[in-house]
């Protein structure tokens, strides 16, 4: 047995050159091969975001302290008795179910993984790097029939209500979709501006993280800086400029993307969403009202619990829980 921290930040270590050695090249070919959205520099950016913010071993000893009675060493040790926790894997972007296998081996449980096709590739790579790390893990892929103790899931509102009905009979922790927003001042720099526009446009803005609707000061103006997007995101935009030029609706083109004004999240890939607001208080009202629908908000002039800096939405800290719920704090539940 090893030490927990020990496991993850080797593994980091591991991780450090990836992209630069044949294996994690063809590793690479093989994810975007698997997942016509995905590219190689947004895998490598996953990596890069998981090596820096989840595998740090500082990050983690922070992390992991504030949980008494957490197990030192993995496989947990006895007295500790682990549980069988299914994880059920989103793949929109890459490794996005990779923060939930962490919190499942690091909380002493054994993790049963069932990947999305879409992201099987990564996955498998990251789970065979954690079995040269420590060939004990108890990871184990779902054969879809073995019994589980509880269950994390990740997946649309209409595969939400479908873990619902199938794992009603066990602690469960399940996750729908969800958007998020930005809130602004009217006085951001350009590199906020530069910032805001990654967080709306990593991955093909295809994460619950990444901003799709903008609260502006009414009089400000967007400055939004679009760069090369995927050609599949390309296409979805061409086909929504045509639909609303089509229907007679008002847009901005940015060239990748169309600028809509409403206060509401937009129901298309490319379409980003303006709202144009009077005072503050407004914006806080809607965000009170629709937060059960929100990830993050990226913002440096509004204080909520899940503001984040601009920039920043694709790269979720340790603490950055999704939907706001605390996995290990859960998952020590199972042995109350």
């Amino acid at each position: 047995m090893k030490r927990t921290i020990d496991i993850f930040s080797e593994l980091g270590a591991r991780l450090r050159d990836f992209g630069a050695d044949d294996a994690s090249r063809r590793t690479i070919d093989l994810a975007c091969a698997a997942n016509g959205w995905f590219t190689p520099a947004e895998i490598r950016r996953a990596v890069r975001a998981i090596t820096d913010e989840m595998l740090c071993r500082e990050r983690l000893a922070a992390w992991l302290s504030a949980y008494p009675g957490m197990p030192d060493r993995l496989p947990a040790p006895p007295p500790f008795h682990p549980h069988r926790v299914l994880v059920i894997m989103a793949g929109n972007i890459p490794l996005v179910g990779f923060f939930d296998l962490l919190c499942v081996l690091v909380s002493g449980h054994r993790c049963v993984i069932k990947p999305s096709a879409k992201d099987r590739v990564l996955m498998e790579f990251m789970v065979d790097q954690l079995h040269a790390v420590e060939p004990a893990l108890p990871i184990e892929y779902y054969d879809g029939t073995s019994p589980v103790d509880a269950v994390i899931a990740t997946g649309s509102d209409n595969a939400n209500r479908y873990f619902r009905s199938r794992y009603g009979n066990i602690p469960s922790l399940l996750r729908g979709s969800r958007q998020s927003v930005a809130v602004l001042s009217g006085r951001e720099t350009a590199e906020q501006w530069a910032g805001l526009s990654d967080d709306i446009w990593a991955y093909s803005g295809l994460g619950c993280r990444n901003v799709s609707l903008l609260f502006l000061p009414r009089g400000s103006e967007p400055k939004l800086q679009v760069t090369d997007v995927n050609p599949k995101y390309k296409n979805n935009y061409l086909q929504q400029r045509a639909l609303l030029a089509m229907q007679g609706e008002r847009f901005v083109d940015l060239g990748s993307a169309v600028l809509v004004e409403q206060w509401a999240f937009p129901n298309a890939l490319s379409r980003i969403a303006v709202a144009y607001y009077d005072s503050p208080a407004e914006v806080s009202a809607w965000l009170s009202e629709h937060d059960g629908e929100l990830q993050c908000v990226v913002s440096e002039s509004l204080t909520h619990s899940r503001v984040v800096p601009f920039g920043r939405a694709q790269s979720p800290a340790l603490t950055d829980y999704p939907d706001a719920r605390d996995v290990i704090a859960w998952l020590q539940t199972l042995n109350g």
